[in-house]
């Protein structure tokens, strides 16, 4: 907060359902939850009760997702709300009239969607505006200078119809920010982590190298430039974690950075198509 920061993201899925614990817990104690915006998603449910009705997106899931969530945090009302993924077994009608109705009762400000396909957004969208239902306002999709399919639809639609982009892994998981031959121990244990880059490492490896090299020129950090990188492909707010508050002010300094048509040339002119990963 004393930087700058306001927007925290969390889902009900992640540490079965503890990260909103603690997230409210830490805004009660901290902040003013007016002077923040909170954001978190459902549709895995929270791993920690059994039932149809506790995960998925049909209006019974959804509204006992919401309470619990809204139970954990601590608060009445949750300002974004964010479908984690497409439900197949539900019809979109009833998602998009049951998200209405918690944005009208007041216990959602604003919706929006992630990892699912352009076609399904679009489909979302143009049931929501064919019966006057609140439409998605973000979406949270996976992109970075490893991963920029979202390039040929989702992104160009979203921005035509003023969407806001949140993109997930900015950093690619790290790959972006550490030498190539370098290993953590998220990288070697993380396996959806994994399945996201392992399989394109070869046509990756260039491109984090140019990263390093227009950093070193820059005098600046490798987070730095992935992050500047995002802003000038007019993406508004990138999700970064953080395991030390070093980072903060190293990710801050971001903004500070202007990438010339040269340098964004260069980490740009390798990239190769990838196998679609993140929608499901």
């Amino acid at each position: 907060m004393d930087i700058g920061i306001n927007f925290f993201d969390t889902a009900n899925t992640y540490a079965a359902g503890t990260s909103e614990e603690y997230l409210g817990r830490a805004i009660r104690d901290f902040a003013d939850c007016e002077e923040v915006i909170i954001a978190t998603k459902l549709f895995f449910g929270d791993g920690q009760h059994e039932g149809r009705n506790t995960k998925g997106l049909s209006r019974k899931a959804i509204f006992n997702q919401v309470n619990a969530s809204l139970e954990r945090l601590g608060t009445d009302y949750i300002d974004l709300l964010y479908i984690h993924r497409w439900d197949y077994n539900t019809p979109i009608e009833e998602t998009m009239s049951a998200l209405n109705d918690l944005v009208r009762a007041g216990k959602v400000h604003y919706l929006g969607a992630s990892a699912m396909y352009a076609w399904q957004f679009q489909k979302a969208q143009n049931i929501a505006e064919k019966n006057g239902w609140t439409k998605f306002s973000v979406m949270q999709n996976h992109y970075n200078m490893l991963y920029r399919e979202d390039e040929r639809d989702m992104i160009p639609y979203c921005q035509d119809s003023g969407v806001v982009l949140v993109p997930y892994s900015p950093l690619a998981v790290g790959r972006l920010v550490r030498d190539w031959d370098a290993d953590t121990a998220r990288s070697k244990t993380d396996q959806t982590a994994m399945s996201k880059y392992d399989k394109t490492q070869e046509q990756d490896k260039e491109i984090v190298n140019r990263v390093a090299q227009v950093a070193e020129a820059r005098g600046c950090s490798r987070a730095q430039v992935a992050l500047a990188w995002l802003w000038q492909k007019g993406i508004h707010s990138p999700i970064v974690g953080v395991t030390k508050e070093k980072y903060l002010d190293d990710f801050m300094g971001a903004f500070k950075l202007v990438l010339t048509a040269e340098e964004m040339k260069l980490l740009d002119e390798k990239y190769l198509p990838h196998q679609i990963v993140g929608a499901l």
